[in-house]
Order: C-alpha cells, then structure tokens, then sequence
C-alpha cells in the first residue's frame, strides 16, 4: 500500500475574523504544509495578520463557508489538499495523521474530532452531527462517526465531485458525493479543542438553523 509522497501539500483555511486564533494555527503548520487563508470578508485584520506569518491569502467575496472552501481549492496547485477551520479548534501538527493514512487505495481521508474537554463540543452539536452521519448512513450505506471539518484528498478528483454548496453543506455534500462515486473513505481520530471566539456557524440560533437547513438539502438532493 503505497502512501502519499513527502510532497508538499496544499491546507485550505476557510477564514472570517480569525485573528485570534490565526497566529496559534500558521505557526504550528508543518513544514510539508503549505497554508492558503480563504478569506471571506474578514474586517479584523485577518488577512494582514496571514500575509506576515508567511500564508498565501486568497480574497473570497461570496459569503459562506462553502465559498471560501470552494474558492480555495480553485486556487490551490498541489497534488493533495487539506481542509481545516481557521478556529484553533484543530491542530495543524495532527494533519500528518491524515496524511499518512491516503494510500493508493483510498481516496478522501476524514479527520473523526474527539473531544479534548466538555467545552471543546457542547452536547447538542455532538447530537446533531450524530444524526447527520446516521442519515448520510441511510443514503449511501457509508458508516462514519463524524462529517468533521479537517479532510484530505487529492485535488483533481475534488474539483471533479462539482459541489454545489457554497454554504455550512460544503463538507457533507463532500462526503456525500465521494460515497455516491464509489470513493474508498478512511477515518483518523483527532483532537478536538476549544474553539478562540464564537462558531459563525452554530454559534448562534440563526446559524445552527441554517446549517441544519443547509445539510437537509444536500441529504435530500
């Protein structure tokens, strides 16, 4: 089984006022790393902040997650691309678990978020996520414990699954659409931490609504 080459990878950063946490993340990016910040609006100095630690900034003037993620991966050169929220939720020294785990016979590879403390993922968004996994089950018979936001793929087949969402269902319908093509997906364990600031996504009623609105479409598409 043949891994990935020591190559360097390209790390999409979908980013909205992440000043916060961005020095924490670029800093600890591994050397084989190289991160791209999607920014998509950011007005805290974000972007400033990205270009002096060395990322490359990527300006995206259509709002949503899915956007930034989308215009990202437009952007990117490398071979292999990697995802992962811009929050300091995750850590970028764990992307080589990810890495290590594409091989020739799989094709997108999940960061599965185990939580590091009860404060890192409240309760109801763990139940929430349960769900969404137990219906994507049910469409495609794909058996995973978490849609998480750190995955890693190669980049051609990723421009050529087409995703639509450019909104809160861009990785669900990225798992989605890779099941439905015949993709062989494999999951790793990674930390989960407390996130720097409030979710733009569930951090509050309207956004978990939305993103709860966002995945039911693409489940039912």
């Amino acid at each position: 089984m043949a891994k990935v080459r020591d190559d360097t990878i390209d790390v999409i950063l979908p980013c909205l006022n992440e000043a916060q946490a961005l020095p924490w993340v670029l800093v600890r990016m591994p050397s084989w790393a190289r991160p791209i910040v999607a920014d998509n609006g950011s007005t805290d100095g974000s972007p400033d902040i990205a270009r002096s630690l060395g990322a490359r900034v990527v300006d995206v003037r259509q709002r949503g997650y899915g956007s930034a993620c989308h215009a990202g991966l437009e952007a990117v050169t490398a071979d292999v691309v990697a995802f992962m929220d811009t929050d300091a939720s995750l850590d970028p020294c764990q992307l080589g678990r990810l890495r290590d785990a594409l091989a020739d016979d799989v094709d997108l590879v999940i960061g599965c978020r185990r939580p590091v403390d009860r404060d890192a993922w409240p309760w109801h968004l763990q139940m929430a996520n349960r769900e969404v996994c137990r219906r994507l089950r049910r469409r495609t018979g794909l058996r995973l414990a978490d849609i998480g936001p750190m995955r890693l793929a190669r980049r051609a087949p990723l421009l050529g699954l087409q995703i639509e969402d450019r909104r809160s269902g861009y990785p669900l319908e990225t798992v989605f659409r890779a099941a439905e093509s015949g993709w062989q997906i494999r999951s790793v364990d990674v930390d989960y931490l407390p996130r720097a600031g409030r979710s733009k996504v569930t951090g509050t009623p309207l956004g978990a609504m939305r993103a709860v609105t966002d995945m039911t479409r693409v489940l039912r598409s």
